[in-house]
């Protein structure tokens, strides 16, 4: 692989390890899941090979997560802070998530200050 093309396998390769390990999965598991060989799913996660199209869906339905969020550089994701906020406001009533978006709204107005 020339060097643009290893630079993007690595950083997949960063993002399915992050997927994994945030769906509290092995690589043995995942290579259980897919069908693979561990050491396929430690060199994708290594960047030494990277996924065809298929395997990406494949890893994109086992994480539930999109395609997209796969090729993406690796790093906190905006969908991860999404999930992260949806499963604290089920704990909240109407009225205190009304009252939730606009403080986030008043700070937002501040920053763009």
């Amino acid at each position: 692989m020339q060097s643009s093309d290893n630079d993007i396998a690595q950083s997949i390769g960063r993002t399915i390890a992050h997927y994994r390990q945030q769906a509290g999965m092995t690589q043995a598991q995942v290579a259980e899941e897919l069908g693979i060989s561990n050491d396929a799913v430690s060199r994708m996660e290594r960047g030494g090979i990277l996924p065809s199209v298929i395997r990406l869906m494949q890893f994109s339905e086992l994480f539930a997560c999109s395609t997209a969020e796969l090729i993406t550089p690796s790093g906190y994701h905006l969908d991860d802070y999404s999930r992260r906020i949806a499963q604290l406001l089920v704990e909240l009533d109407k009225e205190e998530r009304e009252q939730l978006l606009q403080i986030v709204e008043k700070m937002v107005a501040w920053k763009r200050r």
